[in-house]
């Protein structure tokens, strides 16, 4: 079977039948499709618990005649799912495919979509999952590939790559202006080869804009794998508040991780391998924790600076695209090896942090600088531990010894912590709400100085292969 094409189902309208359903797609639990008009009926009847499989093959959606699932509710534990009868063997071409509204409880599996259009799941919908689809639009200039504002919503074992021009892979946002869809879980994806040449616009994942700043999402991205993600120097771009990014690995990238716009985000457990860019940070309130970065050509953490001092509800759409200065941002317990530069500040806007802290850092590197903060009257250091040939810049001598850490390669690559090193019980400050390393190991007692604390068990965490993300994982 090479393509499948859309038959008319105007009789729906008119009121036919349960009886007049095709026979591959009679009511039940279980229903199995092998043209788009049987998958429009078998959707028509489908109820909470229900399984509709597409047999696999290529189907052109004609223009205007979308695959709606309209007013369709599973329950939380008994959704409705559409799945492709093999990951990946359906393939859906056209303008768009799905198209969501007013539903919820709804699970879309295994599709290879390569529609023009964006893949957008509304505000008027709830719990919707995306989970083992392979997402290679159309590579138009400026069409994002997925966008999301459904309240809870999960995006789990997808693949999206292939893009050259401007627009993002995926894009979560919420209704209104303003709002943020609540609660969305990210998480397990691959996100790769993206080339777009420009400096600006091609996010792998993007959450927020800068007029929903202030709007708290309490997002979860976890667990996902980025490779040459050089569309934008943000791999994932945060532009709004409450969000944790924990557990992924960007390697070979443009792209870091940059808190853009909003507060109280956490970035905890990350890898940065062999990269351009690392973590950079704007806004309030952030705990950037654990994570591991080695061999950035450029500085792998930056304390930005502010074009003012806070965002507040109801400034002006100029005032809230600029950056907003970094207050309260406790930057700990990182291990940084290898950069081109370790932290840095920034110089070229004029509101600097305050009341930030860096502490119990390991930083070492052979070139450039350990330390470079432009203003240091709103930065507190302790603890941090320095070694290479790197220069100690313009850290205060109080806030770091020089040790060799005594690190040693495990068969991941991460040089970890060995018995004999310096870092181990040597933190200076207490961190109630940092449980546990990089690794996976639980904090105790005094923490260990960066992201590792040591142990003679085997990491239960590592940077992530193509292996353990995307459709075809476990």
């Amino acid at each position: 079977m090479n393509r499948r094409t859309f038959l008319a189902t105007g009789a729906v309208a008119a009121g036919m039948s349960v009886a007049a359903v095709p026979a591959h797609a009679q009511a039940g639990d279980r229903r199995y499709v092998s043209s788009l008009a049987e998958l429009r009926w078998a959707l028509a009847f489908a109820e909470p618990g229900s399984t509709i499989t597409v047999a696999d093959g290529n189907y052109e959606v004609p223009d205007g005649e979308s695959i709606a699932i309209s007013g369709k509710r599973g329950r939380p534990g008994r959704p409705i799912t559409v799945r492709a009868q093999s990951v990946g063997g359906v393939v859906l071409t056209g303008e768009q495919s799905f198209v969501l509204a007013g539903s919820s409880d709804i699970t879309l599996e295994g599709f290879a979509f390569r529609q023009r259009a964006t893949f957008d799941v509304p505000p008027d919908c709830r719990r919707i999952r995306l989970s083992r689809n392979d997402f290679q639009l159309a590579d138009l200039d400026g069409v994002h590939w997925v966008m999301i504002r459904a309240d809870h919503s999960t995006l789990d074992h997808n693949a999206f790559h292939g893009k050259s021009t401007l627009g993002i892979f995926l894009g979560v946002e919420g209704a209104g202006d303003d709002q943020m869809a609540q609660g969305v879980h990210i998480y397990r994806n691959h996100f790769y080869d993206h080339t777009f040449p420009g400096d600006n616009g091609g996010e792998p994942i993007r959450l927020g804009l800068s007029p929903r700043a202030l709007s708290v999402a309490g997002g979860l991205v976890e667990s996902n794998l980025f490779e040459r993600a050089n569309g934008d120097p943000e791999a994932i771009s945060v532009k709004s508040s409450g969000n944790l990014i924990r557990h992924n690995t960007i390697r070979d990238s443009l792209g870091g991780i940059v808190l853009r716009h909003g507060n109280d985000n956490r970035v905890e457990g990350n890898y940065f391998l062999s990269g351009k860019n690392g973590i950079r940070i704007y806004g309030n309130d952030h705990l950037v924790v654990n994570n591991y970065l080695e061999n950035i050509a450029g500085t792998a953490v930056v304390l930005g600076s502010g074009s003012e001092r806070d965002h507040t509800p109801g400034e002006p759409p100029e005032t809230r695209r600029g950056n907003d200065a970094p207050d309260r941002v406790r930057i700990a317990l990182n291990t940084v090896l290898d950069c081109d530069n370790a932290i840095a500040g920034e110089s070229h806007r004029t509101v600097p942090p305050l009341g930030c802290s860096i502490t119990d850092n390991l930083l070492v590197g052979d070139r450039g600088q350990l330390m470079n903060m432009p203003f240091q009257d709103g930065v507190t250091w302790a603890g941090n531990l320095h070694w290479g040939a790197a220069s100690d810049g313009n850290a205060p001598a109080g806030g770091f010894r020089r040790l060799d850490p005594k690190l040693a390669a495990g068969a991941d690559g991460v040089r970890r912590l060995t018995a004999s090193s310096p870092a181990i019980n040597a933190a200076t400050q207490t961190y109630r709400d940092v449980d546990t390393d990089l690794d996976g190991d639980r904090r105790t007692g005094w923490a260990d100085v960066g992201a590792d604390e040591y142990s003679r068990r085997k990491p239960s965490r590592h940077p992530l292969t193509a292996a353990e993300v995307g459709p075809h994982a476990r």
